[in-house]
């Protein structure tokens, strides 16, 4: 890049940087998934290989995954429970073309056998495009969702659309759900189709996607540091933590940003809290926009799953606060899923915080943050 400095302006130079800054930042972003990429698929080869070829395999027969898992999680290697190691041995026997896009270094060594008994390169690739392409299009979590498609022509028409339309993860889910191969396969005007489900498509931002928990996983980052929505949702967590604990009621902190799994898809839920005196889990949720009738509704499911996942011997059920605030209105809300004893309800109620302490509270933290800003 030649740049001639003293023809510059500062706008320019705004410019400059700003286009400095996106290039290095979607390489980055592409270097990490295509990394993440090839990490899952090579699992998927030597779990495969072990299978084949393993010196000891029989010792483990069908518990090798469930004791791979607990092996990998004692050295502190990232989603590697037994669910995942099966995604990652699909992963390879869907798509062996990928062996190509692997660096030298692994291409060799496979190549020239030293760290496999046999190999099995000969499966016939399911996807029609080239493992480079592949690997450097569409991120893990795409291939995740893919996985899912058992129908290989189906999965190869969703590959295909997702790179053409440079799909989010989101839009490739959305696209699926809205049958748009079974919709393509009957309609008479397949361009027109294609055209109009592009049209107002979410795109794949070029910036890093930490958000994701394959991603922040794979670099070692720990949920708190790339979950928050805001400076100001991380602030006012902060502040909603240390008010619940200096109320006296009972509340013991458990976690913050607590990763579920629901329906093969992660959730975090922004405060936990064990509450001694109802013997229940007490879930909590901020969000900074107006309340929304799904809003509820995902609080619910939380309240459900830590129901029946989490309750033990002596718990009652468990409990959730939505808090919404926007710059007009703030709105708290309880969950009470499946919790249909209304002398029950009323005893948490008479435990908890009321609504209206909690309002005051978010309002007056968000107008003193924002005096501050």
């Amino acid at each position: 890049m030649s740049l001639k400095i003293n023809t510059l302006d500062f706008q320019q130079l705004v410019g400059t940087i700003h286009n400095i800054h996106d290039e290095l930042t979607a390489q980055a972003s592409r270097a990490v998934n295509i990394s993440l990429t090839l990490r899952n698929w090579l699992i998927g080869l030597y779990i495969r290989e072990y299978e084949q070829h393993g010196r000891d395999r029989a010792r483990y027969g069908e518990a090798l995954l469930d004791a791979l898992a607990s092996a990998l999680r004692q050295i502190g290697i990232a989603r590697s429970d037994a669910r995942e190691l099966r995604r990652y041995r699909l992963f390879y026997t869907t798509y062996p073309q990928i062996r190509d896009a692997l660096p030298p270094e692994f291409s060799s060594r496979l190549l020239q056998g030293k760290d496999l008994g046999g190999g099995d390169s000969q499966i016939p690739p399911a996807s029609q495009l080239d493992g480079g392409m592949l690997v450097a299009r569409l991120s893990f979590t795409h291939f995740a969702e893919l996985l899912a498609i058992e129908d290989s022509t189906k999965r190869s028409f969703y590959e295909v659309e997702c790179i053409r339309g440079n799909w989010s993860v989101r839009e490739l889910k959305r696209q699926i759900g809205s049958l748009y191969y079974e919709r393509s396969g009957l309609s008479r005007n397949k361009r027109k189709l294609a055209e109009l489900a592009n049209q107002n498509a979410e795109t794949q931002a070029p910036s890093l996607n930490i958000r994701d928990p394959y991603v922040f996983e794979f670099l070692g980052l720990k949920p708190k540091e790339v979950m928050s929505e805001s400076h100001l949702e991380d602030q006012l967590i902060d502040k909603l933590e240390e008010f619940l604990l200096e109320l006296g009621h009972g509340f013991c902190f458990e976690a913050r940003q607590k990763r579920i799994l629901i329906g093969g898809e992660h959730f975090f839920v922004d405060l936990v809290f064990y509450h001694r005196i109802l013997k229940c889990h007490v879930l909590v949720e901020l969000k900074l926009e107006k309340f929304r009738h799904e809003n509820i509704g995902q609080l619910n499911t939380y309240v459900s799953w830590y129901r029946r996942h989490m309750m033990t011997d002596g718990d009652n059920p468990p409990i959730g606060i939505l808090l919404c605030a926007d710059k007009n209105q703030t709105l708290a809300e309880y969950a009470l899923a499946g919790m249909d004893n209304q002398l029950f309800v009323s005893k948490y109620l008479l435990e908890l915080p009321g609504k209206e302490a909690m309002q005051a509270f978010i309002e007056g933290q968000v107008k003193e943050i924002g005096e501050q800003q």
